[in-house]
């Protein structure tokens, strides 16, 4: 029996195919060709996906993202805030291109290009990246990606409204095509849109906004599209990641020293010089403001009396008017106080007053290493990009002035949870701060008075105020889109009898 099972073992082993070993490199080559097909498939899922239940790939994707990236040694890692969910994607034949041209500073562009999305939406376009100002007062030289994170920009509003990076070749001025060129009117409804605008796209099938800059109404348009605006303008608008890095390492920093008060102080040269406001200037300096107004001939006001701009509420307060009023509504010297601006007019001699009251006075140059922000010098857009990051998080913020930045600033803090923002009334603040500087109002009183007057100025819930045929004079949609708002906050409920804004 042991000799058969020997020689029987012996036969199968003569059948027996030969091993042939694998190598080091066929193992590792095996390997990755596995990876590279599993993250196909996985890619391709979602793309397919995302037609079918966008919302849920959507986050899935965010956070993949998130949870993948390699943050630096110093990058403060703050998760993304939950924002408004996708709707089911929409299929729709394209009526023709929108390309736009934005004007303005940062915010102003940002709100421009949540209204041109809308209008895209309304009017079934597709629509082309934006181009950022170049040429106004700041030149910033920054194009749409260098501020915002393109992909997410598009991936974000693949359910509303098709977005492309460029025109298709045969749309190309350098292919002799012209594309209609027009400023569409300021404050328009949708009406205007559907019957003034389409039938151009009908024709010529490109049509190029040369400015942007308030061409939605405020009111008077479909919740649908008011919605619309607020997720462009709280999801599909992220700043990249190298923005978003440097703003929330700054917020840690503040964070880490205790609770900080965000002021927008409004007092820079361009300010001034347009706005005409010139009061705590010297005579040489306010006429320096006034060549630099002459000297930009698309500004049509040239001359400005200051006195009566300051007695109307139309100036930012200067550095030594915002001490007081920093100090009247009970911040004490220990308070951090971040001053979110440009240059301010006079250098640090103009911050004077403002640091003897408020020593922990801080600047993202102060708290950065000027090597982390030599990749955003001569972009000021960029730069105004970290200080809307380091608003939004402030426990408090106070603008003293009410131009694009406080406004939107304003809309992103109430979107957040009506976090305080305190909106000052400058007509009535020079009031008290002259009667209390010539004697006429003790310390205690103005106190009071400055006190009483700002209580239902802190960015609790209202409703927006309407004022029919002057869409310049009511209340911006992006100080405070209640259409977004009031679904998880109920506002009604939150607005006394006397709250009552519809004029």
């Amino acid at each position: 029996m042991e000799v058969g099972s020997e020689s029987s073992q012996v036969r199968c082993d003569k059948f027996q195919a030969p091993v042939i070993p694998r190598t080091r490199l066929q193992v590792w080559f095996i390997r990755i060709c596995s990876s590279i097909l599993l993250w196909t498939c996985l890619v391709q899922l979602v793309a397919v996906g995302e037609l079918w239940h966008p919302k849920f790939f959507t986050n899935l994707t965010n956070r993949i993202s998130w949870f993948t990236r390699f943050p630096t040694r110093d990058e403060v890692v703050v998760p993304p805030p939950q924002f408004l969910p996708l709707v089911a994607a929409r299929n729709y034949t394209s009526n023709g291109f929108l390309k736009v041209s934005c004007n303005g500073g940062l915010n102003q562009m940002r709100a421009a290009i949540c209204d041109m999305v809308t209008v895209a939406r309304l009017l079934n376009l597709t629509l082309v990246i934006p181009e950022l100002d170049k040429t106004s007062f700041w030149a910033d030289p920054s194009n749409f990606e260098d501020i915002f994170d393109v992909r997410h920009f598009i991936n974000s509003l693949r359910g509303e409204v098709r977005i492309v990076r460029r025109l298709p070749k045969k749309y190309n001025q350098k292919y002799g095509y012209k594309p209609f060129v027009m400023p569409p009117v300021s404050w328009s409804n949708e009406k205007y849109y559907v019957q003034q605008i389409l039938p151009i796209l009908s024709k010529y099938r490109v049509l190029h906004f040369n400015r942007t800059d308030s061409r939605l109404a405020n009111n008077g348009i479909s919740r649908d599209l008011q919605k619309l605006r607020c997720h462009v303008n709280f999801q599909g608008l992220k700043f990249t990641p190298q923005i978003e890095a440097l703003g929330y390492k700054l917020v840690h920093i503040l964070q880490e020293k205790g609770p900080f008060v965000a002021l927008h102080l409004r007092y820079e040269m361009d300010m001034l010089a347009f706005s005409g406001c010139t009061h705590g200037c010297t005579v040489e300096e306010a006429e320096e403001l006034k060549r630099l107004r002459y000297a930009y001939p698309w500004w049509r006001e040239k001359e400005i009396v200051s006195v009566e701009r300051r007695s109307q509420g139309l100036c930012p307060l200067t550095p030594e008017e915002a001490a007081l009023i920093l100090q009247a509504l009970g911040f004490n010297k220990d308070m951090q106080i971040y001053i979110a601006a440009g240059e301010i007019y006079g250098g640090e001699k103009r911050l004077a007053a403002l640091r003897a009251a408020f020593p922990l006075i801080m600047k993202k140059e102060m708290l950065l290493d000027p090597a982390e922000l030599q990749q955003f010098q001569n972009h000021s857009s960029q730069m105004a990009a970290l200080d809307f990051m380091v608003c939004t998080a402030s426990n408090t913020f106070i603008p003293t002035y009410d131009g694009n930045m406080a406004k939107l600033v304003e809309g992103h803090r109430r979107y957040l949870g009506f976090k305080r923002s305190i909106l000052l009334d400058r007509r009535k603040l020079v009031e008290l701060i002259d009667m209390h500087q010539n004697g006429t109002v003790s310390w205690s009183e103005f106190v009071d008075a400055v006190r009483i007057s700002h209580e239902k100025r802190m960015g609790q819930p209202m409703h927006r105020r309407v004022i029919a045929d002057k869409p310049k004079e009511e209340d911006y949609f992006y100080a405070n889109p209640e259409e977004c708002l009031c679904e998880v906050t109920n506002c009604d409920n939150s607005l006394g009898d006397g709250n009552s804004t519809q004029v």
